[in-house]
């Protein structure tokens, strides 16, 4: 007759593989890592996206008035959309995207690879960008995080320059518990390091009103870094000194089809130029 295991010693064998799996995808850089519970009455880390704080303080949106020069239309996604459906944003005239990459270094988009490499084959110019949490790392580990996972760049024509996303925290205070002179070498920290390992200066995505409560508003970074600014409003406003114009204007987070949608401030040779850098 074959001896039987009690029933507890296979429960307690399968509870401690359980236990043991749980623990390797809590591992920063754990491959499609999942969103982690965050504080009391904070999101999970690493469902922050572009724009996530911007819509909390400017409001939703708005439809940009005109007339304008020509822009080119443009979109952003992250984990919230999912499998994009990049033929009908085509088809809609959106040409370029960014796509989440990385936040922290704790975190990667499992949907990046439908998003950068879907974009990419229907024959839009494409990028990534990467969701900062200066309290969670350094700026140049989060550049390093970013382009070993999706943030590099090479000059093929259809590859933008990496973004870093920089905003309000959706999990904590405002300015990730940084003075404003230590934010401003968080993110000097970062570029380097970007420009470093890419040979690009990345873009900088934020906010005038959060620039100028975070950073003091620092004009140190307009020479060399292109502005993505966030406005959900009929016009760009004010932007953050040092920068006489932006290079892309994020006007709403609640596209028509998917996404944030975004103007970029030229012409589709302009988006090209950039990509060529």
């Amino acid at each position: 007759m074959p001896v039987l295991r009690p029933r507890t010693a296979r429960t307690s064998t399968a509870a401690a593989l359980l236990a043991v799996l749980a623990l390797l995808l809590a591992l920063p850089g754990a491959a499609g890592a999942a969103e982690r519970p965050g504080g009391p009455g904070e999101p999970p880390r690493g469902s922050a996206r572009m724009g996530v704080g911007v819509a909390a303080h400017d409001g939703a949106g708005g439809v940009p008035a005109g007339p304008y020069a020509t822009q080119t239309e443009g979109v952003d996604v992250s984990s919230h959309q999912g499998n994009v459906n990049w033929p009908a944003l085509w088809t809609s005239g959106v040409k370029w995207a960014y796509v989440k990459a990385t936040e922290g270094t704790y975190y990667r988009n499992p949907y990046f690879a439908q998003q950068y490499n879907g974009s990419y084959d229907i024959g839009m110019i494409r990028g990534a960008y990467h969701f900062a949490t200066p309290d969670t790392a350094s700026g140049a580990a989060q550049a390093d995080y970013f382009v070993n996972n999706g943030g590099g760049w090479s000059r093929d024509g259809k590859t933008l320059p990496g973004v870093l996303d920089i905003e309000w925290n959706p999990y904590g205070p405002a300015c990730y518990g940084k003075t404003q002179a230590g934010m401003v070498s968080w993110i000097r920290d970062f570029l380097a390091r970007y420009a470093y390992r890419t040979g690009r200066d990345a873009v900088i995505y934020t906010a005038t009103s959060w620039w100028k409560q975070c950073t003091g508003n620092y004009g140190g970074f307009a020479s060399a870094n292109p502005l993505w600014i966030a406005r959900y409003n009929t016009t760009v406003g004010e932007l953050p000194a040092g920068w006489l114009y932006h290079t892309m204007w994020q006007y709403t987070s609640t596209g028509p089809i998917v996404g944030d949608h975004n103007r970029f401030n030229g012409a589709y040779d302009r988006v090209q130029a950039l990509a060529n850098g």
